[in-house]
């Protein structure tokens, strides 16, 4: 599990592919497992929990992302987002996500950085 609210990504970078934020309040689910992982999230502001088996991987706020993985892989989502306060995120579909790729390939050195953060924090859990 992660040590408190992770985040970094700059939003300006998603003018590029013109997403429209959606808006969800606490106790929302944003996703929940085995849904289609048809997008990936940006959150604006708030904090979403990455929760599995009752268990929170992960908190994400501001400038922070989550549900690459499902996009990524095309695999169905493995964990749940759940609002833990207000939030604004920022969905990036496959088209997007290749578009802020090609664009700014900064953007998937960050996509891996949040990969592997979350990797070596399950690692140190084992």
């Amino acid at each position: 599990m992660s040590e408190g609210v992770k985040g970094g990504f700059d939003m300006g970078l998603l003018d590029d592919v013109g997403t429209a934020y959606r808006r969800y309040a606490a106790g929302d689910c944003v996703f929940v497992t085995e849904d289609e992982g048809d997008c990936m999230y940006l959150v604006r502001s708030g904090l979403v929990e990455i929760v599995a088996y009752g268990t929170v991987l992960d908190r994400v706020g501001p400038g922070g992302m989550f549900g690459e993985i499902a996009l990524i892989d095309g695999a169905p989502r493995t964990a749940s987002a759940v609002v833990v306060e207000d939030c604004e995120v920022a969905p990036i579909t496959r088209e997007g996500f290749l578009t802020l790729v090609q664009r700014n390939p900064e953007f998937a050195i960050e996509v891996m950085r949040t990969l592997a953060r979350r990797l070596r924090g399950m690692n140190e859990g084992l």
